[in-house]
């Protein structure tokens, strides 16, 4: 199978289009042929090793997995014995530790899901490493409920969009956080109200809320 490669952290130049053996599943694993793969920040962090710290998940010394890439959406094209919930040609989505910019992958049947109808596969690709840190941050960390007031800075972001629609869908009154740019689109996915940070500090307005949801880590935990 075809495979981006890199067997060495440095620029974008260290990767390589090589051709690769085509992965063999375990009985709980499903091998899912890639139609589309996301690129998002970490795996800059990964292709640099920089920060370090990244490398204590990439490797210490050279990527301890040569193939980058973990969302992806596809079909599956086979299944290991135990797997329960999916069959061959199951459109899916999902995340995994493996490296999905390659052909295919070998995903554990809990890293992915069924692909709704109304979903691209694009889009779908592009989904669990936005809106997963989302769904975590306000229902399960946040616990958010109805009628709490919910902010969200960087709301015009990959997971700040996802944290608006997300908050709303669970009936909170959300305020998005973002640029003067962006301040109709925010308003355009459910923003209640918006706040241009160019031109003013949430902290300083006197509004109190329920949860903040601070997406680019700019502000600190005294300042909100």
């Amino acid at each position: 199978m075809k495979a981006i490669v890199y067997r060495e952290y440095g620029s974008p130049d260290v990767l390589e289009f090589q051709d690769l053996e085509k992965p063999i599943i375990k009985s709980d694993e499903v091998l899912v042929k890639v139609h589309a793969a996301s690129v998002n920040w970490l795996y800059w962090h990964f292709l640099r090793g920089k920060p370090f710290l990244a490398r204590f998940m990439s490797g210490l010394l050279k990527p301890k997995n040569k193939v980058l890439g973990i969302d992806l959406a596809g079909r599956v094209e086979e299944v290991g014995a135990n797997v329960k919930q999916f069959q061959p040609d199951d459109e899916v989505f999902g995340s995994t530790s493996h490296g999905c910019f390659a052909e295919y992958v070998c995903v554990s049947e809990e890293e992915i899901v069924t692909r709704p109808n109304n979903l691209t596969i694009e889009s779908a690709a592009a989904v669990p490493g936005a809106a997963t840190p989302a769904l975590q941050a306000l229902r399960d960390l946040g616990k958010i409920q109805p009628g709490h007031r919910a902010l969200i800075n960087g709301a015009s972001g990959g997971v700040g969009t996802f944290a608006i629609q997300i908050a709303k869908s669970f009936g909170a009154e959300v305020t998005g956080v973002c640029s003067t740019s962006n301040l109709d689109m925010v308003r355009s996915i459910g923003a209640d109200q918006v706040i241009d940070y160019i031109e003013e500090d949430f902290t300083l307005d006197g509004q109190r809320y329920d949860l903040i949801f601070d997406t680019v880590a700019k502000r600190s935990f005294t300042d909100c």
